[in-house]
């Protein structure tokens, strides 16, 4: 495991040069914007943050993770394909693991970070 993480570390890195580094800012970009309108969404419906919401509560879990995949599902696989195809032009052989480790990086991440935080603060402007 250590071994993946390492290799993971230093792959991640070397992607923030070269081809398609663009993603290493437009990935998290767009997460951040769907998890400001999600965000925004949920304060105007009353809802709980997010991240504490499905940590929180066992029942609502699953409608919980559908909902945020609805969200962020396709910027994930947006970022499974973008980093497939750097793959195959810059490494040999294919590392799924890091292909997948980089995507939730990248874009959920991001998304479960913010999604909670910007309800919060909405609802605090709102009052």
């Amino acid at each position: 495991m250590e071994e993946f993480l390492q290799r993971f570390a230093q792959g991640f890195m070397s992607r923030l040069e070269g081809p398609f580094s663009f993603r290493m800012i437009l990935q998290p970009l767009m997460a951040v914007v769907f998890a400001i309108l999600d965000g925004l969404e949920d304060a105007k419906w009353g809802k709980p943050a997010y991240l504490w919401a499905m940590f929180g509560s066992a029942e609502h879990r699953r409608e919980l993770l559908k909902d945020g995949w609805k969200h962020f599902g396709k910027i994930f696989i947006l970022g499974i394909i973008l980093d497939l195809v750097y793959q195959l032009k810059v490494h040999q052989p294919l590392n799924v693991g890091g292909m997948i480790l980089a995507a939730l990086v990248l874009a959920v991440l991001p998304y479960l970070v913010l999604r909670g935080p910007v309800n919060r603060l909405a609802r605090l402007f709102k009052r």
